[in-house]
């Protein structure tokens, strides 16, 4: 037992949404690097047009998970298809809970037949971990926190390192002397630079060509170096902290949904497991959809885009629920909303240009009918012009070109009525595809 406990700071606050619910609360950025190298505006360019450097190294957990039980006690709590997942494989990692709800989910990687690497919110970690401990599997767990979290701070294991962009290939092949060997969407290949050996493994964001690069983080200087030196000729841009935060809303990938877990009594012995300062206590609520009731956050794997990644021909924890659900019409869809530009410079920059906007808030969504829908992220997109949101709105306003309105501020929380009005200004706004990116949304996974 965690001292002290989620269910802890539940029963001091009140209630979830009591301990959760903080307005205005600073936008998550990575740690430890930059904010900005080239301005935000730039890097964002950089992976649209040239290439660009991210160093994805300190903001991720990484969980080791080996043992003769791996691979049952991932298929027994996770969706995913376990019978056809390769040795060198990466996945979406999607587990959710008994009443088919996402938990969260991570980047699953494949190292040997009883071995994986379970990376990204720790969420999903600790939602394996717990049920392992609990069901007696042969398992065991390796864990390397993020850098703001590493107990007695230090390096972390591994470095990660992503290249993307039109350039991003052309670069790779200077650095390595030639052309990667062809590999699938989110499967890796081995390489070695100067007798270094690591991972390059194919993945993009916001749809563009790319490599993410893992290795052991004593060859982090100089892989990090080496892509650096050759990326100069060829306008090589590292990306900030600012700027990596934004790509999930061209891409569509929903970076903090509300886990689950929160009211159900067969989860109370979980949340006394949970840390109380960990990610499931201490990341924030707010923005003008307010509801007292910690379900309505919760959120389906089919209204995030996951349906693709459930395998129906196992038995897991959540899969009658998700059968169910699968024949729900009434579920959200994934849009993006357009904002409209003269009024983000009204609302949001009084008249001016506000500069770089990033929010995870759950601001509603309005059309005539009322409230249609709720924002997920929003975040400044330059090459667009003007701010983007990943929404989930109501089927009949899901259709591209559909207008509505962004309810824009702060709800106060308990002690208001959830509906309140409470004078909050509108953004007017476009429906458009999630993933907005075409690349991303056509062509990203053809090879996967």
């Amino acid at each position: 037992m965690a001292t002290p406990s989620l269910q802890d700071g539940i029963d001091k606050a009140g209630s979830p949404i009591g301990l959760l619910w903080q307005p205005n609360a600073e936008p998550w950025t990575p740690e430890v690097v930059r904010r900005e190298y080239a301005g935000w505006r730039r890097e964002q360019a950089a992976w649209h047009e040239g290439v660009a450097l991210l160093n994805l190294s300190h903001h991720m957990y990484d969980m080791w998970i080996e043992g003769p039980d791996a691979t049952r006690v991932l298929a027994e709590h996770g969706t995913n298809d376990f019978e056809k997942f390769a040795i060198g494989q990466a996945k979406q990692y999607v587990p959710v809970t008994r009443d088919g709800k996402i938990v969260t989910d991570g980047i699953l990687a494949r190292h040997a037949e009883d071995k994986y690497l379970l990376s990204g919110i720790p969420a999903a970690q600790h939602w394996v971990q717990y049920h392992a401990e609990k069901g007696g599997y042969d398992v065991s767990f390796e864990t390397d926190p993020s850098s703001a979290f590493r107990p007695g701070g230090g390096d972390p294991k591994l470095f990660r390192y992503q290249l993307q962009g039109p350039l991003a290939l052309e670069l790779i092949e200077k650095v390595f002397g030639g052309p990667l060997p062809r590999t699938k969407f989110f499967h890796s290949t081995p390489v070695a630079l100067d007798g270094r050996s690591f991972a390059a493994l194919r993945h993009g964001m916001a749809g563009q060509a790319g490599y993410e690069f893992i290795g052991p983080w004593e060859h982090a200087a100089r892989v990090h170096d080496a892509f650096v030196e050759a990326g100069e000729p060829l306008g090589l841009v590292r990306v900030g902290a600012l700027a990596y935060a934004t790509p999930s809303v061209e891409s569509g990938w929903i970076p903090s949904p509300t886990p689950g877990i929160y009211t159900d009594p067969e989860l109370a012995g979980y949340r006394a497991w949970l840390p109380l300062f960990g990610i499931e206590g201490k990341r924030p609520l707010g923005g003008t959809f307010f509801s007292p009731d910690i379900e309505d956050y919760y959120v389906s794997p089919f209204e995030l885009g996951y349906g693709r990644l459930i395998h129906w021909g196992h038995d897991f924890l959540g899969r009658d629920a998700l059968l169910k659900a699968k024949e729900d019409e009434s579920l959200r869809r994934k849009v993006t909303l357009v904002f409209d530009p003269d009024d983000v410079r009204r609302v949001i920059g009084g008249g001016e240009d506000p500069g770089f906007v990033l929010s995870y808030a759950r601001d509603r969504v309005e059309t005539a009918a009322g409230t249609v829908g709720t924002t997920m992220q929003i975040a400044s997109i330059d090459p667009a012009g003007t701010v983007l949101a990943t929404a989930l709105v109501a089927p009949a306003h899901a259709v591209p070109g559909t207008r509505v309105e962004i309810v824009w501020g702060e709800h106060p929380g308990p002690g208001a009525a959830p509906g309140a009005d409470l004078d909050f200004p509108r953004i007017r706004a476009t429906v458009q595809p999630s993933p907005y990116d075409r690349h991303a949304r056509t062509e990203y996974r053809r090879d996967a």
